[in-house]
């Protein structure tokens, strides 16, 4: 693992390590280190570089949310009256459970969201009622998912 121009440059041995805990973070240490032939105490060392480094933090589980009875997934696009008002519209959107995600953009929006609703009512609920009430919202744009195709991190 080296370092050049703000640049992680991680070895063979890393990303098979990495492989393996990106398909099942619950993966025992010791089975990888029998599958790619290190010691686990080799892989526990790797792995605290690699969390120093930032290049990895923690493990999660993934919930499914239709499971809940969550099934419209949808992105929206804020449109703010003015570029001082990002701030205090992303700290609303925050106390907003259903938002998932909150990027700042280029184009005609200012901020896109991704929010997960029980229906198309919960949605349009959300959009009436919470996120179109927000101070310096002049309107939205709404996307509604379909069903998700591809969903994966990074290649290493």
């Amino acid at each position: 693992m080296k370092s050049d121009n703000n640049t992680l440059n991680i070895d063979g041995t890393d990303k098979k390590i990495l492989k393996f805990l990106m398909d099942d973070a619950r993966k025992p240490i010791l089975e990888i280190a029998r599958n790619i032939g290190i010691s686990g105490a080799a892989i526990h060392q790797r792995l605290r570089k690699l969390e120093k480094s930032g290049l990895i933090s923690g493990s999660k589980f993934i919930i499914n949310p239709k499971v809940l009875g969550y099934t419209t997934m949808a992105y929206i696009g804020i449109f703010l009256d003015k570029a001082m008002s990002n701030p205090r519209a992303v700290r609303e959107l925050e106390k907003i459970p259903e938002v998932l995600e909150c990027h700042y953009t280029t184009g005609d929006w200012s901020i896109l969201i991704k929010v997960l609703c029980k229906d198309n009512e919960h949605l349009m609920q959300l959009l009436n009622k919470n996120i179109q009430q927000i101070e310096g919202v002049s309107r939205t744009e709404t996307f509604i998912s379909l069903d998700q195709q591809i969903d994966r991190q990074i290649s290493l």
